[in-house]
């Protein structure tokens, strides 16, 4: 089967690549050709045989002022022209959308279907929702000025992202995300998606309040990065908490820090990077060992006593999680979004509600000196079991297969 997969950036950007990198390696591993589609970047680490891309454009430099940017981020000539290049010349049978919108702009799938009615062939197109752009304009169900967790466009329509300059604080720029979407919505772009992949129950409840979407969802958790978990006995655990993953305020990180500095007795590990790295290293019972990857990041995960997930969005299935259960280090997490789903209260970890303070310290202290409790759950953990990417890639030929 040949797959061309679909992603803005093909370089290491965050969970979304990780997933779409491994899928393409065990999906090649399984003797499916595979190319990719998106923008051109100099750390761009994977591409397609004749090297169309799309020029790269970043959402976030503010350089709206510019006369097409705002017509750029909602339809792209370029997109579609590049994008027929790729399916000129290697014919796919499935193409694999994963996130496109504003650098690509849903405009390609116009392009996938003119290309399947031109080529005399059906292209089959498949969606993992890494997020819930297509029914939130800002992805986050977050408004970024005060922090609240919303639901205003699901249950008032999209203008509610330019009321509250929900893309960035930027009203111009919030009002390019409204048209965007409902553009799409009123042309039913959609619809032509065949399957939706959702991560998470979570992100198939959000997406199903769109009535285009019935009956095209799946539900499948995301997969481990490593393909052989260890099993059979706890590995002793050393005198610390990790925390992996973004340094920034949605991730929950200011209520943690504050959480940290009050419990000096308690030795933390941070591993990673982002805009409140300085806030990190004010705390000085927090080790700030930068950002890991592969067998460094699991090591440290594996040798902590637990590890803390204190997200105040919307995670969809975070690979934080599997992964730390996967190793046998319990998780404390925040009971919103996807999260609730893979914690399996006082058996693998334990829930708090997010941006709660006094909740999460009274959790990290009680499991800290709990040595008894902190056994269990690290035995649980390890008899949990999650799909490793070639598990989960067999599921996904079998979804694409049927569809």
């Amino acid at each position: 089967m040949k797959i061309l997969i679909i992603n803005k950036f093909l370089y290491q950007n965050g969970g979304s690549e990780t997933y779409v990198f491994e899928v393409g390696r065990h999906l090649q591993r399984e003797g499916h050709e595979v190319e990719y589609f998106g923008m051109e970047h100099p750390d761009r680490v994977v591409g397609n045989r004749v090297n169309a891309y799309t020029p790269n454009m970043d959402f976030h430099t503010g350089k709206l002022g510019r006369i097409l940017y705002p017509f750029q981020i909602i339809y792209s000539k370029t997109a579609r022209k590049k994008l027929r290049c790729v399916l000129d010349d290697f014919g796919p049978d499935v193409v694999h959308l994963n996130n496109f919108n504003f650098q690509l702009t849903p405009s390609i799938i116009y392009e996938i279907k003119k290309y399947e009615k031109d080529a005399k062939r059906r292209v089959k197109i498949l969606y993992t929702a890494h997020d819930t752009q297509l029914v939130c304009p800002n992805h986050l169900m977050r408004i970024p000025a005060t922090g609240e967790l919303c639901q205003r466009c699901l249950e008032h329509g999209f203008g509610e992202c330019m009321k509250n300059a929900c893309i960035h604080n930027s009203k111009l720029k919030s009002l390019c995300a409204y048209l965007e979407a409902e553009l799409y919505k009123r042309l039913k772009t959609y619809r032509y998606i065949d399957c939706i992949i959702c991560p998470s129950h979570f992100m198939e409840k959000q997406l199903l309040t769109r009535s285009e979407f019935s009956g095209k969802t799946r539900v499948l958790n995301n997969f481990i990065s490593f393909d052989h978990p260890p099993a059979g006995e706890v590995s002793p655990s050393e005198d610390y908490v990790i925390y992996f993953g973004r340094f920034s305020e949605e991730k929950g990180i200011g209520t943690l820090l504050k959480v940290c500095s009050s419990l000096p007795q308690i030795s933390f590990v941070f591993a990673g990077s982002g805009p409140m790295e300085s806030k990190v290293r004010e705390v000085g019972n927090i080790k700030n060992v930068g950002f890991k990857k592969g067998e460094e990041l699991f090591s440290l995960i594996q040798g902590a006593k637990f590890s803390i997930i204190p997200s105040e969005c919307y995670e969809n299935c975070p690979f934080s999680v599997m992964e730390s259960i996967s190793l046998g280090t319990p998780v404390i997490g925040s009971s919103i979004g996807g999260i609730p789903e893979l914690i399996e209260e006082g058996e693998t970890g334990e829930l708090f509600s997010a941006g709660d303070e006094k909740e999460l310290k009274k959790k990290v202290e009680a499991l800290w000196e709990d040595k008894a409790r902190l056994s269990r759950y690290s035995k649980a953990c390890l008899e949990k079991k999650f799909d490793t990417a070639a598990a989960y890639c067999s599921k996904l030929i079998e979804i694409i297969e049927q569809i």
